[in-house]
């Protein structure tokens, strides 16, 4: 299987180290890292990655993979990068991503009339896609595979293992991985943490949320109206 990961600056690096700590697990599979060019790209917190190769020249794909972080704001507006989402989706045997990932893919009109999630944050903005948003971790509607936010990254690459080679090789490689999470704290999603946290996070990140709206809406008139 060949795998194209799309990074890009600002990107959140564990929507994108996590899922592929897992395709590298997979048999037969080729990952490769493509960005718009060679050029090295720092991720939201400084980590720096090397591209294999620039968007000109990645060869099709099996799988299209998009993460997300506060870098999706260029992506989305970004003609060029739409435009080779759409052509490598259209020979792809998957198109997927994790976290605000999937509002890039919305913006290439590649989630209108697929169920889809994001990060909880931004999930009712894929309606502005014309996705459907549902707020399950990972969410599954034909070939969209769309994980929900940052450490969900993990488990949508555990289910694209398991449809790609099987539930047994996705098991093993969860066992090697250890993963078996455990968090000191309940309350990673706010179906289960307190109502107040929840309302403070929200607060934290109203401005930041309400500029997104403010893109996507236009981003969705220019592409998707």
């Amino acid at each position: 299987m060949r795998i194209n990961a799309l990074i890009f600056p600002a990107m959140t690096q564990l929507d994108f180290t996590g899922p592929y700590e897992v395709f590298g697990s997979l048999p037969d599979t080729e990952v490769r890292v493509v960005a718009p060019t060679l050029e090295p790209v720092v991720a939201g917190h400084g980590l720096r990655f090397l591209p294999d190769v620039a968007l000109a020249d990645a060869p099709p794909c099996d799988l299209l993979f998009v993460p997300g972080g506060a870098g999706v704001s260029a992506m989305m507006q970004d003609r060029v990068v739409l435009e080779w989402l759409r052509d490598q989706a259209g020979g792809a045997r998957y198109v997927t991503s994790v976290c605000t990932g999937a509002l890039v893919l919305g913006a290439a009109g590649l989630l209108k009339g697929y169920r889809a999630t994001t990060h909880w944050l931004s999930l009712d903005l894929l309606a502005e896609f014309g996705a459907i948003p549902e707020k399950d971790r990972v969410v599954t509607d034909r070939n969209r595979i769309t994980g929900g936010g940052v450490t969900a990254g993990i488990d949508f690459a555990l289910t694209v293992a398991a449809d790609v080679y099987g539930s047994e090789t996705a098991r093993g490689i969860q066992l090697m991985l250890e993963y078996d999470p455990a968090p000191p704290f309940r309350g990673g999603h706010p179906d289960r943490a307190e109502p107040a946290l929840v309302t403070a996070m929200r607060r934290k990140r109203a401005g930041l949320q309400s500029r997104r709206l403010e893109e996507v809406r236009r981003v969705a008139a220019w592409y998707c109206g």
